[in-house]
């Protein structure tokens, strides 16, 4: 899911639109109603092991909601920015379920904007996290919070930094044509097109400039080769998609060689 904040960087804003489609991903297939998917709740909802009731009528909670993005929009600093949405998103509570899980991607939002670190809470101790929320449900009070806070982006600090210096500087041009690479990729596989440089060429075409055709041709050309089942997803490829097209004739082209 942040793939999805990176990719949308350039656009992206804490608002209205942004927040009810990161729901929309978290949720999907998670819901008793997938209609209520990206859609603010028109029902009540209670919530585990905690006395506080969030708003149950409709109209509050889409005025607070707005009010909510509203605020989040105006604040400029981004740890500040971040920390106001983790709060209170899951004090809202503005969806039926995976409201946590919105605030927690949705507080990446100004640090992805911003080219910082995005905060992960993989190892961040659940019970933890789970006591600084009640904190604020029961308390109103954000100090353990805050805390978890900043102990989980200082811990996400030294793991970017450790991967980041294990992998060293990333591949510029792979990085500009990231997206042309994924729609390239991704249509020879679905059209069950050979992986030969005249396919490429062909589609590469009308999307990359001439001036740097062939390069990404060859770029385009060694990931179709080197495609193999368990990374076939990186060009968003279904399973369906990616077996299809390696039982199709000349599906994975071993036949012509690179540029």
């Amino acid at each position: 899911m942040i793939e999805f904040l990176v990719e949308s960087a350039g656009e992206l804003a804490f608002n209205r639109q942004t927040i009810l489609n990161l729901h929309a991903l978290l949720s999907d297939n998670l819901l008793p109603d997938p209609a209520a998917s990206g859609r603010l709740r028109r029902i009540g909802v209670g919530i585990n092991d905690s006395v506080y009731h969030p708003l149950e009528t409709p109209q509050l909670i889409e005025e607070c909601f707005q009010q909510l993005v509203d605020t989040a929009a105006a604040i400029h600093e981004p740890f500040e920015q971040a920390f106001f949405a983790m709060a209170h998103l899951p004090y809202l509570q503005p969806f039926e379920d995976v409201n946590k899980r919105v605030s927690r991607l949705a507080l990446n939002i100004p640090l992805v904007r911003r080219n910082l670190c995005p905060l992960s809470f993989v190892d961040v101790p659940r019970r933890a996290y789970i006591d600084a929320v009640l904190g604020v449900y029961e308390l109103n009070r954000v100090e353990l919070l805050a805390d978890v806070f900043v102990w989980a982006y200082e811990r996400s600090c030294r793991h970017y930094a450790a991967i980041r210096q294990s992998l060293g500087e990333p591949d510029s041009f792979r990085l500009r044509f990231r997206n042309e690479l994924i729609d390239v990729v991704g249509g020879i596989v679905r059209s069950l097109a050979r992986p030969t440089v005249e396919e490429v060429t062909e589609a590469a075409s009308v999307r990359v400039p001439p001036e740097h055709l062939d390069d990404f041709v060859r770029m385009a050309v060694t990931e179709l080769h080197n495609m193999h089942e368990g990374n076939y997803a990186r060009f968003r490829l279904r399973p369906s998609e990616y077996h299809a097209w390696r039982k199709a004739p000349g599906g994975t082209g071993s036949t012509t060689s690179l540029i």
